[in-house]
């Protein structure tokens, strides 16, 4: 049995259609600003903000954020998703096979992280205004670059948004998926010198970066500081997740590159797991010498990505969650996540948001699927929030 909102289902499989990773938006959101100026919304209600002149990639657009006054009495409520993809997913074809979408080529991934969750926002507006359901306050998000850091939620433009009371995201999980909290996050950048010699000739006049950062790794996977992370009552997680450096076999490497995260729900455990990657880097710098006594350097440039946070379930947003979840006869599940979401930075903004599901499954792969009865609750939910006084 197909679910029974299949306009909501066919903009899903446009949307998915629209090629957009992280700074490549701007189909994606003509597509819908057309489709809200189609369906009444005034362009005076549209907006995009400046975020993609914060990143450090630009990017073609901000944040897209509709403002709506309501048409009945009540405190302004926030709904909003993220509209960019992961490379992977660029080239996507959309099949639908009973409940289940899923893309067609077998070199791609779908993209419903977070396309469903963007249509479940399109999706209540244009209900609201074809059946003309009265509603409080809205404003709608949607939000870009959340796949490389929370980009478009950190550098939102705070005043457009018209001070919600309520904030509510749509991302990945079943419908009934609730995310209360998330963990914080630093990125490090590592760039490790050493000295470049003759690999054959002389190698020992030579410091070699690839030996120094090799030596640095295989400390914190010794030491327990590389990967899950548990110290007594304390965890959490580190990576080295990109390493660049070296152009020939004939060349001691006198430079590489690395990429890191060090991640934790505790502020103070998060600052020693990047304090403990500082201290095995310089031990190996330390300790590895050329035959003149010469020994290599290291610089590292660390950022704060995102904060974590908490949300009591007595919160305004988590309670009319639940409720909503309730409503459409789902067992609320109430989650901390180990990832990052847009709601970390919403909430540091002083929008506390939950985080809703709507079907995505297997993300990042070109296993990922959306089932198609979790997205119906969505939008059901969705529409819930959004008209529920």
């Amino acid at each position: 049995m197909p679910p029974r909102n299949s306009a909501a289902v066919d903009l899903l499989l446009e949307l998915l259609s629209i090629p957009g990773k992280s700074g490549e938006e701007g189909e994606v959101a003509k597509f819908i600003v057309e489709r809200l100026r189609k369906a009444g919304v005034p362009d005076s209600a549209v907006s995009f903000d400046q975020a993609n002149r914060h990143s450090p990639i630009g990017g073609q657009v901000g944040n897209l954020i509709v403002k709506l006054p309501g048409s009945v009495k009540g405190p302004r409520r926030l709904l909003m998703a993220h509209i960019d993809t992961v490379p992977l997913c660029v080239g996507a074809k959309p099949v639908r096979k009973g409940n289940t979408i899923s893309s067609a080529d077998p070199t791609t991934a779908l993209g419903g992280d977070d396309r469903s969750g963007a249509t479940v926002i399109l999706n209540t507006i244009l209900t609201l205004l074809e059946e003309d359901l009265p509603h409080p306050p809205l404003t709608l998000m949607w939000a870009v670059q959340e796949e490389i850091g929370l980009v478009g939620a950190r550098y939102v433009t705070a005043s457009k948004l018209g001070s919600p009371k309520m904030c509510f995201n749509w991302d990945g999980g079943a419908a009934n998926v609730a995310t209360i909290g998330a963990t914080g996050a630093f990125h490090l950048e590592i760039t490790v010198r050493g000295k470049a010699a003759h690999a054959g000739a002389h190698p020992e006049d030579g410091v070699s970066a690839i030996a120094i950062a090799s030596m640095a790794i295989s400390d914190l996977v010794a030491n327990g500081w590389h990967g899950l992370i548990v110290k007594g009552k304390k965890t959490g997680t580190s990576n080295i997740g990109v390493i660049r450096g070296g152009a020939a076999t004939n060349v001691v490497t006198d430079r590489v590159d690395l990429e890191a995260e060090a991640r934790s729900h505790d502020p103070a455990f998060r600052q020693k797991i990047v304090e403990a990657i500082i201290a095995a880097f310089a031990k190996a710098a330390k300790s590895l010498r050329s035959a003149s006594g010469e020994r290599g350097q290291v610089e590292f440039d660390i950022q704060d990505k995102y904060e974590s946070f908490r949300l009591d379930k007595k919160e305004l947003s988590v309670a009319t969650a639940v409720d909503a979840i309730h409503r459409r006869g789902l067992e609320p599940d109430l989650r901390i996540s180990n990832g990052g979401l847009d709601a970390n930075w919403m909430t540091a903004h002083g929008f506390p948001t939950v985080t809703l599901g709507c079907g995505q499954s297997g993300i990042h792969t070109t296993a990922e699927t959306l089932d198609l009865d979790q997205f119906e609750h969505a939008c059901e939910i969705a529409l819930d929030l959004a008209t529920t006084n």
